[in-house]
């Protein structure tokens, strides 16, 4: 009885506290409750207090969504638990006059915007035979749940142990109606095909080889379009050896236990690209680092599965991720387990100037730039988004006005597509409302 008696006030105490707290949050409890845009579909909504260690507001906390690129924050915070300060870009040895070399998984290397040419220039300057040892990966080109009719768009480039030029074509509109070719060893590869003119000017490309098409011989005018090549080992080769104008063979060799590495990038710059734009071959490629980081061998299985152990296992709810970018449909994490993410990464990385920096900044920069407006002349909503048919998301952090610290995660599904934007706004007004008032 007497410790029973010990344990009743403070059992009160954080009773009294949870109830000042619901009671704090009522009118956005009643804002999506009420919300006739909101309540249409599917949606989950945790806001999380940083500050009090606790959830504030919750609504449908507790079950699973397809999330979209939200995916990618788990990418994030693999990569922040495994990789280091620097990207590896190149493994290698010398065996007399001989430079044997491995790839990686580097995303960077002959990348349009990314590469920091270090690999390339070693490459470049060595007097050294150069020879490649191609490393098996136990992933497929495509994860499991990725749409095979997007093959040949932009945004779904295959999955590669030794990734050049980002893994796709650039095409571009140059004068006189002609089209720049980069890498330009797929120069002659582009042929006409009206029968994929759908209505207007487009590129295409054949399903299992290197063949590419084009709807129309007019190119309009500052056209720019990228389409994934078909990968192997063998072309990526013989792109590099084409950019190098070296001869360059690839050769079977057991790697040594101890490799010499170039390292090609900071880890922050690729991870910031990763997360602003939402890029999905980046995503995929940092999960295959951080494979070969911990477990020397390419097998983002193993990685998911170590988060999986080591990590969200402790989270409210189970984390079902197949991919590192989103796109597989599979995925299905609930608003709750998104914010144990954030709070993991907040612990990971306490500095706000650095970790906001991995997130679009609302009226600023990345895919928030035109979704939020600055308050009182600064921004206050820093956030991943996912978006794919039927699916819109944003998790992330909120400073109010007041100077409270939230992480939150407002997930939608199921709806018709072409209310996404109707459904963006509500979720805006809504984190805004909460900015202003608490």
């Amino acid at each position: 009885m007497k410790c029973f008696k010990k344990i009743l006030p403070i059992f009160i105490l954080f009773l009294n506290s949870y109830i000042v707290y619901a009671q704090q949050f009522t009118d956005v409890y009643a804002k999506l409750q009420q919300s006739q845009i909101l309540n249409d579909h599917f949606f989950g909504f945790s806001l999380y207090d940083l500050d009090s260690n606790r959830f504030v507001v919750d609504i449908n906390g507790h079950k699973h969504f397809t999330p979209a690129s939200n995916t990618k924050v788990f990418t994030l915070y693999t990569a922040l638990e495994i990789l280091g300060d620097s990207i590896p870009g190149l493994q290698y040895v010398e065996r007399g006059d001989s430079l044997l070399f491995w790839g990686t998984g580097d995303p960077t290397f002959l990348h349009s915007k990314m590469d920091s040419h270090i690999v390339y220039n070693f490459l470049k300057n060595t007097d050294k035979k150069l020879f490649f040892v191609p490393t098996k990966m136990q992933n497929r080109f495509f994860a499991a749940g990725w749409a095979m009719d997007d093959f040949d768009a932009y945004y779904q480039p295959e999955i590669a142990t030794f990734p050049v030029y980002g893994n796709v074509v650039t095409f571009r509109e140059q004068a006189n109606n002609k089209m720049s070719i980069v890498p330009s060893f797929f120069q002659n590869k582009l042929t006409l095909n009206p029968a994929i003119d759908h209505g207007e000017f487009s590129l295409s490309r054949a399903f299992t080889k290197n063949e590419f098409w084009k709807s129309r011989e007019t190119i309009p005018n500052n056209y720019v379009n990228e389409i994934p090549f078909k990968y192997d080992d063998s072309l990526a080769i013989k792109l590099l050896s084409d950019t190098l104008h070296k001869n360059i063979q690839i050769i079977g060799y057991t790697k040594p236990n101890q490799v010499k590495t170039i390292y090609s990038n900071a880890t922050s710059y690729v991870l910031r690209e990763m997360m602003l734009p939402s890029d999905n071959y980046l995503a995929e490629q940092i999960l295959m680092m951080s494979s070969l980081q911990k477990f020397e061998t390419f097998d983002t299985y193993l990685v998911r599965n170590w988060m999986q152990q080591t990590h969200y296992k402790y989270f409210s709810d189970e984390v079902v991720i197949h991919d590192g970018s989103g796109l597989s449909s599979y995925n299905k994490i609930t608003p709750q387990s998104m914010v144990d993410v954030l709070v993991s990464i907040k612990n990971k990385l306490p500095d706000e100037s650095r970790r906001f920096k991995l997130f679009s900044t609302g009226g600023v920069d990345g895919t928030l730039k035109r979704s939020y407006s600055l308050d009182q002349g600064v921004p206050f909503v820093f956030a991943k988004t996912g978006t794919v048919t039927s699916v819109y998301c944003q998790s992330g952090y909120l400073i109010t006005r007041s100077g409270r610290k939230m992480a939150f995660s407002f997930l939608n599904n199921n709806f018709i597509d072409e209310k996404a934007s109707t459904i963006r706004k509500e979720m805006v007004d809504i984190v805004t409302y909460i900015r202003q008032n608490y």
